[in-house]
């Protein structure tokens, strides 16, 4: 279940979650990129270490041989006059400057490749968890969570990038600070205390507001999500109702209030930085006072007013960086709590698809002493059923509203698995080892079809990979399903797009669709859960009759709410409270079950 919004949980233990799920390989990535940190604090106290000696040559050459990376490249070079040293200098400052700029730009381009292959693996971790989760799961959730919950698995991403800016950051101020520390340790300790206080000041004053405006964001969009879908999928509905304002105003509340509280952490996250930009101006004005003022003048306190002013005009970014990179964290916690919660989904292993092969049965199919609840709490819906279904029969289930017909079509297809009670094909037990060898001997044919936006061929082949599509057996189950005569009147045939939910097609056109998608995947057992409930009844008849064309060599299940539907089945089981209460033939039924009897002139 996606995780309740507003429930709580530490910044730290969020982040410990999110990198158990990285990938080894990722992690030796975030590894390399650790010693790029170091490599670039390295660079950059370096070319800050190149300043002095180069502003000393400039502005004091006569004290230029006091510095001892001076003396040694005098040394190195036979040079013994300040003038000469000024080429070598510069030369020095100009390499050292352009090594810490290429290794800078080399730990960015890393960052973001690392940081966007980690966003990627998580996105897909989180799709490939999410669709194998039981089917017993997927009916229990809300599927604006699960989209919204998949959609912030891109707030992942960016809190890998404020982790790794954050800790790039804090790495290249320890390094500079060393430095400064080590050109002039009471300013440089000033300066810390200075800038660390104020920062510590604005963190506590923010961290409650990021840490609600992050809830609120993550409940807004959960909420924006359930809108959209609800807008769209009663679309015809609202048009005739006329209530397009009222979605839309739901849709605008939480859009305008997300984008509110986003702007909100923007700020705070990014406001202190002019304040500690003008902070730092005013800290150098005033250290270059005072250094004046001192013996020497200006000219002796260029070169360590300069090293102090190259430092600050790195570091400020770099503390500013480390201060954004947790506002990120803390503002978009809860969205990724959200998305951890999806990454924390059992993985249940199975065997490759091409590894598994179908589940062929000979004998029947049977249910003992079946019993089924969703919840533990909750009331059985289905309570001692026993039944069996003879190979090649068709099998129909029929009962009033509530009476457990689909779901003991989920069931018998593997879908959920019973509370007590077995599953046995033949003689093997369908439990979790044999459930896909079974589920793939099976093909169902809904009340509502599902159709892509795709062409007719792919719809047919539902889940092949276009270049894959075998065209002859298409066909073949185009034919069986006697639609494939509407197809090839088509002026492009099976190539024909059907638009989106397969708005360019009949309800008994789809029907046929889904009847022969179950034929593509050359299924024994196929399964009819009220697949004509919603035609008309010559459109039904039509469907049914291409039911009843198919080859006696497949097991047929029907649910039907038209007992016409399932008239020439073999057998038919009539459920109520869970139970079989009668079975028999139509006309058996007929004969002997008052409750059928009244099913039938409910129906006619």
């Amino acid at each position: 279940m996606v995780r309740k919004v507003g429930s709580d949980s530490g910044l730290v233990d969020a982040l410990l979650r999110l990198w158990g799920h990285l990938a080894k390989s990722r992690k030796r990535q975030i590894g390399i990129l650790l010693i790029l940190m170091l490599v670039s604090a390295l660079a950059e106290v370096v070319s800050l270490g190149a300043v002095v000696p180069f502003l000393g040559i400039l502005t004091a050459p006569e004290q230029v041989f006091q510095y001892p990376v001076v003396a040694m490249v005098a040394n190195a070079l036979g040079i013994a006059s300040a003038g000469e040293m000024v080429l070598p200098l510069t030369v020095l400052f100009i390499a050292v400057t352009i090594t810490a700029s290429a290794v800078r730009v080399l730990f960015l381009w890393v960052n973001v490749r690392v940081s966007n292959g980690c966003g990627a693996d998580l996105s897909l971790d989180v799709y490939e968890r999410t669709l194998n989760q039981t089917y017993a799961i997927h009916v229990s959730r809300n599927s604006s969570e699960i989209i919204s919950g998949i959609q912030k698995v891109s707030v992942a991403q960016a809190v890998i990038q404020a982790v790794l800016s954050f800790v790039s950051s804090l790495v290249l101020v320890v390094s500079i600070m060393s430095a400064l520390i080590a050109i002039n340790a009471t300013v440089a300790i000033s300066a810390a205390i200075g800038f660390g206080l104020s920062y510590g000041v604005i963190v506590i004053l923010s961290r409650r507001r990021l840490e609600r405006n992050s809830r609120f964001m993550a409940r807004e969009t959960t909420r924006m999500i359930k809108v959209l879908q609800e807008g769209l999928g009663g679309i015809r509905d609202i048009l005739l109702d006329g209530t397009q304002s009222v979605y839309c105003d739901v849709y605008r509340r939480s859009m305008l209030s997300t984008v509110h509280a986003r702007g909100s952490n923007q700020i705070m996250g990014s406001s202190p930085r002019y304040v500690m930009e003008a902070f730092g101006m005013m800290l150098i004005a005033s250290l270059a006072y005072y250094l004046s003022l001192q013996e020497g003048g200006v000219a002796a306190a260029m070169p360590v007013l300069g090293a102090l002013a190259l430092g600050a005009q790195r570091i400020l970014p770099a503390v500013q960086a480390i201060y954004s990179g947790w506002a990120s964290m803390t503002g978009n916690k809860a969205s990724l709590l959200d998305a951890l919660d999806l990454l924390d989904q059992p993985v249940f292993h199975e065997r490759r698809e091409d590894e598994i092969d179908p589940l062929m049965f000979s004998d029947r199919i049977r249910m003992q002493m079946v019993r089924f609840k969703y919840v533990d709490r909750g009331p059985w819906v289905l309570d001692g059923l026993n039944l069996a279904i003879p190979k090649g029969s068709r099998v129909g289930f029929v009962g009033s509203t509530g009476s457990g017909k689909s779901t003991t079509l989920d069931l018998l297809m593997g879908l959920l698995q019973p509370t007590e009670g077995s599953l046995i094909v033949d003689d093997v037990l369908i439990d979790r080892k044999y459930k896909r060898a079974w589920q793939k001997t099976i093909a169902h044919v809904p009340q509502n079809i599902f159709l892509s936006d795709s062409s007719l061929a792919e719809n047919i082949a539902f889940g092949v990979p276009p270049e894959k599509i075998d065209f002859e057996k298409v066909s073949h189950a185009a034919e069986r399903a006697q639609i494939s005569e509407f197809i090839e009147g088509l002026s492009e045939g099976y190539q024909t797009l059907v638009g989106e939910r397969g708005v360019r097609i009949s309800g008994g056109q789809r029907q046929r669709i889904g009847i022969a998608r179950a034929l593509y995947k050359q299924a024994s057992v196929l399964v009819f859960d009220e697949a004509t409930s919603a035609l008309d009844n010559a459109t039904e008849q039509a469907v049914v009759s291409s039911i009843d064309g198919l080859k006696r060599d497949l097991t047929i299940l029907i649910v039907a709410h038209r007992l016409s539907t399932i008239r020439h089945c073999d057998v038919i089981f009539e459920l109520d409270s869970g139970r079989v209460v009668a079975q028999g033939t139509y006309e058996h039924l007929l004969a002997h079950s008052q409750s059928f009897r009244n099913l039938a002139k409910v129906t006619e």
